[in-house]
């Protein structure tokens, strides 16, 4: 399997860290771009994005602003609103997606794939802008929330208290099957949460995303985008009946509710997750 290649580009005055699957010769051009959640990086998506550029291509996993290796401002407030025009402006960055073989004129609409707050902010931006995005797929998506969720009290507490037992009490109770759970995930997020501005983007980001919610009204803007939705059926953070929601107002999405995984059914049944996506993003409508 080929290497994924680290890069980091300025954005509107800001260090931007991403992940960028490199091209394959059989894969067709189709910009997809993956979403990560609160507290977590691009690093999070493991294997999956290389693995889908066998068949599209490019394919770049962004670490959001605030988070992983990106630059983290403690002047910013993070709203889903700043998130949004964040992903816009970094999938309007021709330079992150060009090949050295690309012609100037071979663009391409793009494809979100969002976990938890990255498909909240996937949504939004599909709301904002429909004429960027060709599918969406919806990971345990948050963004129907009204209140947080016990879990996600527990894991704003963990954030800002990040002792071992707290967040490893904490990614427990996020798996179908705690005995997953490998203590350099733990280790790692202590490390990430602990660089300077992290816990402020993490608690600003949770407090704009868990007390205000996407309506109806909004999603039914992008009903004509096909979407995928997929979520762990033992999920505790975020509720499979958030996912039937969004299920139910986009008239043109699927829903695949995954048996025995948590809030990352992609980290604890990979293969499942990836044969769901691949289907979806080879066919054609």
């Amino acid at each position: 399997m080929e290497e994924v290649k680290e890069n980091k580009v300025m954005l509107n005055g800001f260090e931007i860290r991403y992940l960028k699957s490199e091209k394959r010769n059989s894969s067709k051009k189709k910009n997809i771009l993956f979403i990560h959640g609160l507290g977590s990086s691009s690093d999070r998506w493991w294997d999956i994005p290389d693995a889908l550029s066998r068949y599209f291509h490019p394919i770049v996993a962004v670490d959001l602003i605030g988070f992983g290796g990106s630059d983290k401002p403690v002047t910013l407030d993070y709203t889903i609103e700043y998130f949004s025009k964040f992903i816009r402006d970094f999938i309007d960055c021709k330079q992150i997606w060009r090949n050295d073989d690309d012609s100037d004129d071979d663009s391409c609409n793009t494809i979100i794939v969002g976990h938890s707050l990255g498909g909240y902010i996937a949504a939004k931006v599909a709301i904002e802008a429909q004429d960027l995005i060709e599918k969406l797929v919806l990971i345990d998506s948050s963004g129907m929330l009204k209140e947080p969720t016990p879990l996600l009290e527990q894991y704003l507490n963990a954030a800002l208290n990040p002792t071992f037992g707290n967040v490893k009490n904490v990614f427990e109770q996020m798996l179908g099957n705690p005995a997953l759970l490998h203590p350099m995930l733990v280790d790692a997020f202590i490390k990430r949460i602990n660089l300077a501005g992290a816990k402020y983007a993490f608690k600003s980001a949770f407090e704009n995303s868990t007390r205000k919610y996407i309506e109806s009204s909004e999603l039914q803007r992008i009903e004509d985008i096909p979407a995928l939705i997929i979520c762990g059926a033992a999920d505790k953070l975020i509720p499979v009946e958030h996912s039937k929601w969004f299920n139910k107002v986009l008239k043109q999405s699927q829903l695949q509710i995954v048996e025995n995984t948590g809030h990352a059914p992609f980290s604890e049944k990979p293969t499942v997750v990836f044969d769901i996506m691949r289907i979806f993003l080879t066919n054609n409508k």
